[in-house]
Formats: C-alpha cells, sequence, structure tokens
C-alpha cells in the first residue's frame, strides 16, 4: 500500500461521461491508468449539471436534451508521482479541463485486506 502524508498534488481532470477512449469510457481508462502507475488513488464524481469550453449546458434535468453530464476523476499523490503521470493525460483528454492544485494530505488509510475492517484499532 502506498504511504501518503504531508505535501500532496491533486490533479482534476474534468470531461464529459459519453467521452470515450476505445470504445469504453474516458473516465474508466483514466482510472484504470492511474492504477496500473501505482498513484495512491482516484474517485470519479458525476455532476447534475455543469458546462465548459463549448458553452453548451448539460443538466440532468428530465426535459433537457443534453444526457452528456460533467464526470470529475480526482488524483492525489506525490508531486513526482502525479507529474510522471500527465503525459498520459496529455494523450486522453482531448477536450476538458486539467488542473493542478498542491494539497496536504492529513490522513490516508485503507482497508485490512483480511477482515474488510478499515485499520482504525479500538472501539467499534
Amino acid at each position: 500500500m502506498t504511504r501518503l502524508t504531508g505535501s500532496a498534488l491533486r490533479v482534476t481532470i474534468f470531461i464529459g461521461e459519453n467521452d470515450v477512449w476505445h470504445h469504453k469510457p474516458l473516465y474508466t481508462e483514466i482510472v484504470h491508468r492511474a492504477h496500473a502507475a501505482g498513484l495512491a488513488g482516484a474517485s470519479v464524481f458525476r455532476g447534475i449539471e455543469g458546462f465548459g469550453a463549448s458553452s453548451l449546458i448539460h443538466t440532468s434535468r428530465l426535459l433537457s436534451l443534453s444526457g452528456d453530464l460533467p464526470v470529475a476523476i480526482v488524483i492525489v499523490d506525490t508531486e513526482d508521482r502525479v507529474r510522471a503521470f500527465l503525459p498520459q493525460l496529455d494523450e486522453l483528454v482531448g477536450e476538458g479541463l486539467v488542473i493542478l492544485d498542491d494539497c496536504e494530505v492529513i490522513r490516508y488509510a485503507g482497508r485490512d485486506a483480511d477482515s474488510g475492517k478499515t485499520g482504525k484499532k479500538g472501539k467499534r
């Protein structure tokens, strides 16, 4: 498991949920590549409404004609590891927005592989 505390870098990728890479969702490809690169973690968040460079509003409202909702993929790891991953994002993200933010990791803990419980000890 990756140990991560202190200074880190967060990369956030904003794309559309209908964006694809070789016939599969682009967000899936980004998450799988981040995992293969050994990054600490990646999460995908689906938006309910938004617009980007095209100025077309995408929304989840029933009467809307647009179904391509915004998606944000967030990855946090050390600066070196995130910057080493950026060339893959250059390859994958044709339309969208990629931003970097400095951040501080306060706690990064996984589950105990044997029990499925968090690594916290003591009372439940």
